[in-house]
């Protein structure tokens, strides 16, 4: 059992240097698993500092340089990753900070994919009120393939970071290039047989996992709202309306997933995220995961489920019955929507209720999404943040340690 010291200043900052000041608190490393993902983990992004959202509307208004940017960037990555390794977490991520959003970032850099000047708006909600997210529109008007590997930068800089944890990628999913337009946003053109769309995506996933792991990523995230929307009624009743085959929508994504992971690199974890939306903690889909279950959790090939389960919104354990043995379950029973702690007596009883559908031993726990989807972030403080990250490490540890 290893045990970390962890300060945070007056101000709530993170102080890597391990001060001897009175606002010291201990932190326990959770018992180890030797492979992603770990007992004790997170979905991926973080908070952005103040620092940092200043640099990037400087350099909007063209007031710093790229490489102003990218320093300071780098200085906020190199603070993150120290500060999930003080809390005890066996891996870490860069927090997203080089991204606008957990998605687009990626999509728009596929070959044969460019945004539109149409102003695509994306439905949230949370228990008072409305609000919506609005991106460029995307259209598929060339063949989709890779050019430069994409985050290439962004990985080789989280790689040199850590120290003591396995860095870990996010990227998102084949299906979210497919979910936001549908067959819509193909040109047809292009891809008269919409076949000819799904094997060159899946392909150029493919080339891309397969860079990735030539840079040494062992650990790579796949992260995928669509299969998690697709539980929702009312999400289903969408694709239908716009001519897609809701019924059988998350068949096409998982067979499509699984086309891109076929050679996937020796030795890398590959695991996927669902959660019902999250911008500015604001959600947009409910609904358990009842509708994809079977297949979801029998026929994707990945190692693990990240699984939001942080209220109702996301339905009860029953449907993790159809997972099996030898794939790993990360709860997210810690919200990253609101500041509020849960307790640990909460989440306790919580990892109980789950274990009666799948072996104790095939759980872990993390937040159920990440704290900052978008470069806004969610309604909580950076010592929210922290805390909440630190019950994951410190729970984890009293339920395997």
């Amino acid at each position: 059992m290893v045990t970390e010291i962890v300060s945070i200043n007056r101000s709530g900052r993170f102080d890597a240097q391990r001060s001897r000041d009175a606002r010291k608190c201990t932190v326990v490393v959770v018992s180890q698993r030797l492979t992603p993902p770990f007992r004790a983990d997170h979905v991926g992004s973080l908070l952005r500092p103040p620092e940092l959202l200043k640099a990037r509307r400087a350099f909007a208004d063209g007031q710093i340089s790229a490489d102003a940017l990218r320093e300071t960037e780098d200085r906020a990555i190199h603070d993150v990753v120290a500060l999930q390794e003080e809390l005890g977490l066996q891996a870490a991520t860069d927090g997203e900070f080089r991204r606008t959003s957990w998605h687009m970032d990626f999509i728009y850099q596929l070959g044969g994919i460019t945004s539109t000047d149409e102003q695509l708006q994306v439905a949230f909600k949370d228990k008072e009120g409305t609000t919506s997210f609005t991106s460029a529109a995307l259209r598929v008007n060339d063949r989709v393939h890779v050019d430069e590997t994409i985050f290439a930068d962004a990985f080789t800089f989280l790689k040199s970071t850590a120290t003591t944890t396995v860095p870990k990628l996010t990227i998102p999913s084949p299906s979210m290039v497919h979910y936001r337009g549908g067959a819509a946003a193909i040109d047809p053109a292009v891809y008269p047989d919409v076949e000819e769309f799904w094997s060159d995506l899946s392909a150029a996933y493919a080339e891309e996992i397969r860079r990735l792991g030539a840079l040494g990523c062992t650990y790579l995230q796949l992260d995928d709202t669509s299969l998690a929307y697709l539980n929702d009624p009312a999400q289903r009743q969408m694709i239908a309306a716009r001519g897609d085959d809701a019924e059988h929508q998350h068949l096409r994504y998982i067979k499509q997933l699984n086309a891109a992971l076929a050679s996937r690199p020796e030795g890398m974890t590959v695991t996927t995220h669902s959660c019902r939306g999250n911008f500015q903690s604001y959600w947009a889909a409910e609904g358990g995961y009842d509708f994809v279950a079977e297949a979801l959790f029998g026929e994707l090939d990945v190692d693990g489920f990240f699984l939001e389960y942080d209220d109702d919104r996301s339905g009860g354990f029953e449907p993790l019955r159809f997972v099996p043995k030898g794939k790993m379950v990360v709860l997210g029973l810690v919200t990253t929507k609101r500041g509020l702690l849960e307790s640990k007596d909460q989440l306790k009883r919580r990892i109980e209720e789950a274990s009666q559908y799948v072996p104790l031993d095939q759980l872990c726990l993390s937040p159920q999404c990440g704290f900052s989807s978008t470069v806004e972030g969610n309604s909580l403080s950076f010592d929210d943040e922290v805390a909440k990250l630190r019950l994951v490490v410190e729970t984890a540890h009293e339920v395997w340690g």
